[in-house]
């Protein structure tokens, strides 16, 4: 009897532990480019892909593919959310004034792109850390390795996968249509 009652309450830890992580990226406050503080909660049972982004890297043109995956399933609840980020080669300068114009002219960009992070080291954003704690890279490294690391997240908040830089947003799109 203690056996099964023990189980049983390593079942219900377990099962609250996994409902309290599933709900964790709603806890997490973000700044909009104006610097007004914006919850993630607002975005709950959306399908969310978070990138970090630079205006100034040869991965930039990527945010033309972004900007299609959101027109494309915006209107089955997913958003992408763009978080720029100058950790990497300096490769985004620019205040976020700059980087909403530069995203405006030469992307057309109808995602949010909040104000700009850190996602490395001791200042790394809060979201950040939840996310490379959560769904670690290659070899189980917990760092951003580059602009345009891209996290797919699914409409309970689950972190369900992690794409490298390199991987291109139309390559992300059955992954994306699977979850819809």
């Amino acid at each position: 009897f203690i056996s099964c009652l023990r189980d049983f309450i390593n079942i219900i830890i377990a099962n609250n532990l996994e409902k309290k992580l599933m709900s964790d990226i709603y806890k997490f406050d973000c700044k909009n480019a104006e610097g007004e503080v914006v919850s993630l909660g607002d975005y709950r049972n959306k399908l969310l892909l978070i990138v970090n982004t630079a205006s100034k890297c040869g991965f930039t043109p990527q945010y033309e593919g972004l900007n299609n995956l959101h027109l494309k399933f915006k209107d089955k609840d997913f958003s992408v959310l763009g978080f720029p980020c100058n950790q990497f080669g300096k490769q985004e300068p620019g205040t976020n004034e700059e980087i909403q114009e530069f995203c405006s002219l030469n992307f057309q960009i109808e995602f949010p792109v909040f104000a700009k992070i850190d996602v490395n080291g001791p200042t790394a954003d809060p979201l950040y850390q939840y996310l490379c704690e959560t769904k670690p890279g290659l070899l189980g490294s917990k760092k951003i390795k580059w602009n345009f690391t891209k996290f797919l997240v699914d409409q309970k908040g689950n972190v369900v996968s992690r794409f490298a830089p390199n991987t291109k947003p139309e390559d992300i799109e059955k992954e994306i249509k699977a979850i819809i």
